[in-house]
């Protein structure tokens, strides 16, 4: 799923309409017209028909780095708001909407502290040297459960959704060699927020999460690594200004190490 739940200040379960918006796959350039509607529009809430109460159905997310405005927007009002729409796949969110709004599943849920380390772990996954630890990290995890490591590139291709062929196939119609190069290194070409999405997902698992939780982290973090324009840094033999780059040279660490200090300790 590329829509991920967060919860609120006061403990509800919101999604955030930008990302509702990219869910969705409507049109970028409609983002502002298409949430001003959603905003005013009629929907039949569960109390009555009505427009979305500020503060109740809505809140405005403040988040200096975008350049649109933004909203946390209740998981009922995100459900019809995705049945009204336009989008070719409403009934899959729809769908995934109303069960998490009749299941008690926190699963989902992040805290702000959670909210606020992925976002730094995102950052940090742009650094090769990281994404390279993480992966390691995945594989002997994988070696753990299985006792044999022979099936990984095959677990891994289900597990992210394409396989090396498939990544072939998208570098031969972008005009790219494919040739000599690992997912990573065809990723960077056709995809480069996806490389960020991966190792997330691989940190997670390393850390004991389900696939599926894993994923919506992966998610999440390509979601922010897009907003924030995040770069793809190879700093195994070059320095990096990390205080130029926002990146935290605790977690880089952190991260490398695979040691549960402050950020992963949330997990």
């Amino acid at each position: 799923m590329n829509l991920v739940i967060l919860t609120s200040k006061k403990g509800t379960k919101v999604v955030v309409a930008s990302n509702l918006h990219y869910a969705l796959k409507l049109p970028v350039h409609k983002y502002n017209a298409n949430v001003k509607k959603w905003l005013s529009d009629y929907y039949g809430f569960k109390d009555d028909v009505r427009q979305p109460i500020k503060m109740r159905d809505f809140a405005e997310r403040k988040f200096e780095l975008s350049k649109h405005k933004d909203y946390y927007i209740s998981v009922e009002l995100a459900k019809l708001i995705t049945l009204n729409s336009d989008s070719e796949v409403k009934q899959k969110y729809a769908k995934w909407l109303w069960s998490f709004e009749n299941k008690e599943d926190h699963a989902e849920l992040l805290t702000r502290d959670q909210i606020t380390a992925v976002l730094e772990i995102t950052k940090v996954m742009g650094l090769i040297s990281c994404q390279q630890s993480v992966e390691r990290q995945h594989l002997l995890q994988y070696e753990k459960q299985k006792g044999y490591s022979y099936e990984w590139w095959e677990y891994r291709a289900k597990l992210l959704g394409y396989s090396v062929e498939e990544l072939k196939e998208k570098m031969y119609e972008v005009g790219k060699n494919f040739r000599g190069k690992n997912i990573r290194q065809m990723l960077l070409k056709v995809d480069k927020y996806e490389v960020i999405r991966m190792a997330v997902i691989d940190l997670f698992i390393a850390l004991g999460k389900p696939g599926a939780y894993a994923k919506n982290m992966g998610d999440l973090a390509k979601y922010f690594a897009q907003e924030l324009k995040i770069e793809i840094w190879d700093d195994r033999d070059s320095s990096i200004n990390f205080s130029e780059n926002k990146i935290n040279m605790k977690l880089v660490q952190e991260v490398k190490n695979f040691r549960k200090g402050g950020f992963l300790s949330l997990w």
